[in-house]
């Protein structure tokens, strides 16, 4: 047997609860999540917080380069005594904090997966949207409940920021739920394992994305209140703020949360006509 296929449901690291460790132990979940990357020998994977490996040591041998970036100098170094491979490159650093555009793909796009600590989602899926140019899609393990903002439609209580932010750029996917025995320690949650496969080229074309994302998380910010309130809190001059609210075109009584990814991107657009404009 290879010496990477170790048994990692073995437990050596003590998982420490301000890291927010809860490690994969079921070999059969594992081959579940790798099998759901559809891996080629030519594809090049980011594995965020692999821990002692129970997903990167059936991923190393199916592909052209594995980055398992992992913050726990422990960790890496259990990984880096366990598998031995050329394909392999630990990073001893915060995945937070990691240039993904630093890496070494020739013109290949990234695979991002990981069991990622639950408290960081949020963070770690907005860092992916950043480097959505350079990633095809991210597969991570997550809790049920942010699984189901990220697919969720208008008018629902999980639609949200991480709901239209994830479905501008890319399709986001439900694949298995994951029960809490499958780790240790066992977390007090339910688990999904979700696929985000960003968008080659955005179907919205010509919006400015870094307004988009400034007009979704401002409006979401009071999503109680009605946008003609949410729109005051734009973080923008107040006499430009005010001119929008004056003069957009757009139904100003909805709520953040009625608003479709394309009502976002028509809302977003005729907020930037209005501020290239004069004020007069």
């Amino acid at each position: 047997m290879p010496k990477h296929l170790v048994n990692t449901s073995k437990i050596v690291i003590k998982p420490k609860k301000s890291l927010g460790q809860n490690f994969l132990i079921d070999e059969n979940i594992a081959r579940k999540i790798v099998e759901s990357l559809n891996l080629t020998k030519d594809d090049v994977v980011v594995e965020i917080g692999p821990g002692q490996g129970a997903l990167t040591k059936y991923i190393v041998d199916n592909v052209k380069k594995i980055y398992a970036v992992e913050i726990d100098k422990r960790a890496a170094e259990e990984l880096r005594s366990n598998i031995s491979s050329k394909k392999l490159k630990i990073i001893n650093q915060d995945i937070l904090e990691f240039d993904l555009s630093a890496l070494d793909t020739g013109s290949k796009k990234l695979k991002l997966v990981g069991n990622i600590p639950y408290h960081l989602t949020s963070p770690i899926l907005f860092k992916a949207i950043e480097y959505h140019k350079i990633i095809t899609n991210v597969t991570m393990m997550i809790q049920k409940e942010v699984a189901d903002r990220l697919t969720a439609k208008p008018n629902s209580k999980a639609y949200g920021i991480l709901s239209v932010l994830t479905q501008f750029y890319g399709v986001p996917k439900s694949l298995f739920k994951v029960s809490p025995n499958c780790f240790f320690p066992k977390p007090k949650v339910t688990s999904t394992v979700v696929r985000i496969d960003f968008h080659h080229q955005l179907p919205f074309e010509n919006v400015d994305e870094k307004l988009f994302r400034i007009v979704v998380r401002t409006t979401f910010g009071k999503r109680r209140k009605t946008l003609k309130n949410c729109l005051k809190y734009l973080p923008f001059d107040e006499t430009i703020v005010k001119n929008i609210i004056q003069k957009i075109n757009f139904p100003l009584n909805k709520r953040p949360e009625e608003l479709s990814i394309n009502e976002f991107v028509i809302l977003t657009d005729k907020i930037d006509e209005i501020i290239k404009c004069p004020i007069v």
